[in-house]
């Protein structure tokens, strides 16, 4: 379940302050952080001034003359858009329609720019509602805080780290800390919106509570761990607003790249001026083009990777989003892209791998006893076991045999609990006759002390039975009544389900799993053979997963680790992705770099689809991005230059290249600006939902990208920089 409710990208709320934001972000302290959209906001900026200058120049100069000079040829198959030199210099180049055109595209540049802050702004936005619907948890509670024997009342703010406070049922846990004393229920719906209790409690790996969860019965005492503001609620608010956010590696490596492409095309337009300038003087009196400062701005805009520069952002903070949907709070969007880099997992097998519960699944009886006898036998064994084997034994029985609850009536009856020392429990039933009915059930070895004690027997063939189930990797359990074994239960550490699919999806990622556990080889590798992983390690210590994580990152390998137990903080510390159980103790969830609210061992799979999805996402649209660039050189370098030295036809060599055959050389610049911004727009639900994810290798996820978003990235602003164009034109825009 989620911690909060998530909001939609389309969420009213969200849009309405996301536009507010994105004129905010117009400060050029923020605009500078992102060096391709800061060279579009400067170069908003000097065509605001341009434009200024020449409405200006209208102004005193009256009215303009709308009408082009029809005696210079102009390049493509529209209407005439400018004359001779117009453009390369002086006022001449802005007068009447170039005036309107000039402030077109100035109107347009500002859009992108703005459409860029939108999109961060939206990404922004939905980590914002959720924070504040998190503030809205925090209230000022009143804590028991102990001093001595004596309890003293305070307010949470006053408690540090170290003080000792006491909470009963019906009590708000009022800062982070852990169980130093007694068990309770503890509701934490509020932090991980599951609504079942959970127990905490002292000296285990379930010691860590969290302020704002409430005590629902017993009474504990908790030594606080977490300073004022500095609690697990202060940085869930903190991280969702996005105000630790810093750039991940791959990330500014990206950046440096687009940046670098950016000053190659910005040197590129600059150099144009000169160059076209000359080129008009040797193509003689039929030759034009665009020259304008404000031309060679847009121009240098649509070359740029503007489209991959505007959501840059937005990527990596959805990406952390993201994780908040699955209910894991990541420490940083460096965690979540280190999940996408992850090519080894290690894990635990017992709770992660398997249910942690061992389970029956099988009766299998001695010689002459049939199988009917021994599951009633073992039935009234576990009637009064509240072990999770136990409880198992009696939802076999049920399902096998229709056993039911059932009422012993007659003569007394003793149940016997297991402990330690005799291994075994089980049930003493006097009988009308005055014998004593005994019935136990437990180790094999116990049970065949215990058969022998009553002169009986422990049969070969029961004995081979339980070998075969420890060589099976599960765990027999003897039964016997009196001195007569009736033969054995086949406990097994249950798989869970759907596990052996998702450990193939990995694989097909280039993922290898690793379960490690203290078990013996024989149970491991029946374990690792029905869960699908692909190797083990076994008779494992506590130190050995952080010698195994440790030699894997020597090799070149990135791994990933998920635990709960203060054993675990080391491990978990030196894991390139770490989660931490929110159930586990304070050790561990400082150490991680992830904490799973659910405490779902098996999260870890969703962690590396997220990530594996947030770099497949940026390498999505950037790759898009490029293509982009692409079209738009056949979209505006033909149209504005197609008519030097042109031939007797009036078309130059440039004009073989327009494919387009765009309505002006105007029209071909304020559509290919028009399509610039939108396509960012456009593109904001892909980014912030993410591009579509299947667990294929890395050359296959390439091959797609390519295929998908590089041939999309051409074809897509053909279609869409032609349909503005036919659009200005029937409006006489251009």
């Amino acid at each position: 379940m989620n911690v909060v409710p998530k909001p939609g990208v389309t969420d009213g709320r969200i849009l309405l302050r996301a536009v507010a934001d994105a004129f905010v972000k117009l400060d050029p302290r923020r605009q500078i952080r992102n060096p391709v959209m800061f060279l579009v906001f400067v170069g908003a900026i000097l065509t605001t001034f341009v434009t200024l200058r020449d409405f200006g120049i209208l102004l005193h100069k009256g009215p303009p003359a709308f009408q082009a000079d029809a005696s210079s040829p102009t390049q493509g198959s529209g209407p005439q858009g400018t004359s001779g030199p117009q453009g390369t210099s002086g006022p001449q180049g802005t007068s009447g329609p170039q005036g309107i055109f000039g402030l077109q595209i100035c109107l347009w540049l500002w859009f992108t720019v703005l459409f860029a802050n939108f999109a961060e702004a939206v990404a922004e936005g939905r980590g914002k509602a959720q924070a504040e619907s998190l503030k809205r948890m925090r209230t000022d509670v009143r804590a028991r805080r102990l001093r001595g024997s004596a309890e003293e009342p305070v307010s949470a703010k006053d408690l540090e780290v170290g003080d000792i406070v006491v909470c009963e049922a019906g009590d708000v846990i009022p800062s982070d800390g852990e169980v130093v004393e007694g068990i309770a229920s503890v509701d934490e719906s509020a932090i991980t919106g599951e609504s079942a209790p959970v127990i905490r409690e002292s000296g285990g790996d379930r010691s860590a509570v969290t302020g704002g969860t409430r005590v629902l019965s017993d009474r504990i005492a908790i030594r606080i761990t977490a300073a004022q503001g500095g609690t697990f609620l202060d940085r869930m608010i903190a991280l969702i607003e996005g105000a630790e956010r810093q750039k991940t590696p791959n990330e500014i490596a990206l950046s440096i790249l687009l940046s670098v492409l950016s000053l190659v095309f910005l040197l590129v337009t600059v150099s144009l001026h000169p160059f076209i300038r000359y080129g008009l003087q040797a193509s003689g009196p039929g030759a034009s083009a665009l020259l304008s400062l404000t031309v060679l701005t847009a121009l240098m805009v649509c070359l740029i990777p503007t489209t991959i520069g505007g959501l840059l952002s937005a990527i990596g903070i959805s990406g952390m989003d993201r994780m908040l949907r699955h209910n894991v709070i990541a420490t940083s969007g460096r965690a979540v892209e280190a999940a996408g880099d992850i090519d080894m997992l290690l894990l635990d097998k017992t709770g992660t791998i398997t249910l942690g519960n061992r389970q029956a699944v099988a009766f299998i009886p001695a010689p002459g006893v049939d199988q009917a006898e021994l599951a009633d036998a073992a039935h009234l064994s576990s009637i009064a076991d509240e072990t999770p084997e136990g409880r198992s034994i009696m939802v076999l029985a049920k399902r096998e045999f229709n056993l039911r609850g059932r009422e012993i009536s007659g003569e007394p009856v003793r149940f016997v609990p297991f402990s330690a020392q005799t291994r075994m429990s089980g049930v003493d039933i006097d009988r009308p006759d005055g014998r004593t009915r005994r019935i136990r059930k437990g180790a094999v070895g116990a049970v065949e002390a215990f058969i022998r004690e009553q002169g009986g027997v422990f049969p070969e063939a029961a004995a081979r039975d339980a070998e075969d189930i420890s060589a099976s990797g599960g765990t027999p359990l003897a039964v016997a009544e009196d001195g007569r074994p009736l033969g054995v239960i086949h406990l097994k550490d249950v798989v869970k389900g759907g596990l052996k699919e998702r450990f193939e999806r990995m694989r097909r990622m280039g993922i290898t799993t690793l379960m490690i556990t203290g078990d013996n080889v024989y149970t491991a590798a029946a374990i690792a053979v029905e869960a699908g992983v692909d190797d083990f390690i076994a008779d494992a210590r506590p130190e050995t997963k952080l010698d195994v994580i440790r030699r894997a990152q020597a090799q070149g390998n990135r791994l990933a680790m998920i635990g709960d137990g203060t054993n675990d903080a080391p491990a978990l510390a030196q894991a390139d992705v770490g989660v931490a159980m929110n159930t586990g103790t304070q050790a561990a969830r400082e150490a991680g770099n992830m904490v799973d609210l659910d405490s779902n061992p098996t999260k870890l799979l969703d962690v590396i689809e997220i990530g594996k999805q947030l770099l497949v996402t940026r390498g999505a649209l950037t790759t898009f991005s490029i293509a982009n660039d692409v079209s738009k050189y056949f979209a505006i370098l033909p149209a504005l230059f197609g008519t030097l030295y042109a031939g007797p036809s009036g078309r130059g060599p440039l004009a073989a290249l327009d494919v387009m055959r765009l309505h002006s050389p105007e029209s071909a610049v304020l559509s290919a600006v028009i399509f610039n911004a939108l396509i960012i727009v456009a593109l904001i639900p892909l980014a912030l939902r993410g591009a579509a994810y299947r667990p294929l290798g890395a050359d296959a996820l390439l091959k797609r990208n390519l295929l998908v978003y590089g041939l999309g990235g051409l074809a897509v602003p053909f279609a869409g920089i032609k349909a503005i164009d036919m659009i200005l034109a029937a409006l006489r825009l251009v």
